[in-house]
């Protein structure tokens, strides 16, 4: 436990953020209106996230069917727009309880299944997780539930060893 007694935030192993993420209802609007991000080439790169990207998903403790547009722009840290599409969500759920918004904060991980199985017991749940959307099949993500200890979702992220190739860039 912590000096506020609360268990350690294990799988940010006191780096800084790497990604910020922020839900829209329409990621079009939502990048005409940030506009272009700086650095990473100055352009949001667009990909979906579906059955097709993620070899696995899950969502609330079940098999997940959730999909989503993601932009990713600049860097340091990078900025990311998600747009849900196909639910159930955690995106879903943000939009309805909230509008659009600061999402999560993200972190770079080495080891998700490690990060997943410290987060899980220091007591912040699996929200939701997806897996395989690097061009090879690596790379996931995991949403844990920190919003008592940090007002916010944790997301852990294992980069890809290859990253695909976006679907479009914007503008």
């Amino acid at each position: 436990m912590t000096p506020s007694g609360m268990p350690p935030i294990v799988a940010l192993g006191g780096q800084r953020p790497y990604q910020v993420g922020i839900v829209v209802p329409d990621l079009e609007a939502a990048m005409r209106a940030y506009g272009p991000p700086r650095g990473a080439g100055d352009v949001w790169k667009i990909w979906t996230y579906d059955g097709r990207i993620l070899s696995e998903r899950r969502f609330r403790g079940s098999a997940g069917t959730f999909s989503m547009l993601l932009a990713l722009g600049g860097s340091d840290p990078q900025l990311e727009l998600i747009q849900p599409l196909d639910g159930p969500s955690l995106y879903h759920e943000y939009l309805e309880e909230h509008g659009s918004g600061l999402h999560h904060l993200a972190f770079l991980i080495t080891d998700l299944a490690v990060a997943m199985d410290a987060m899980e017991r220091a007591g912040f749940p699996l929200l939701q997780a997806g897996f395989g959307f690097g061009a090879d099949g690596s790379g996931g993500f995991a949403y844990f539930d920190t919003t008592a200890a940090l007002g916010y979702i944790t997301e852990a992220i294992e980069p890809p060893n290859v990253r695909r190739e976006p679907d479009r860039t914007f503008p």
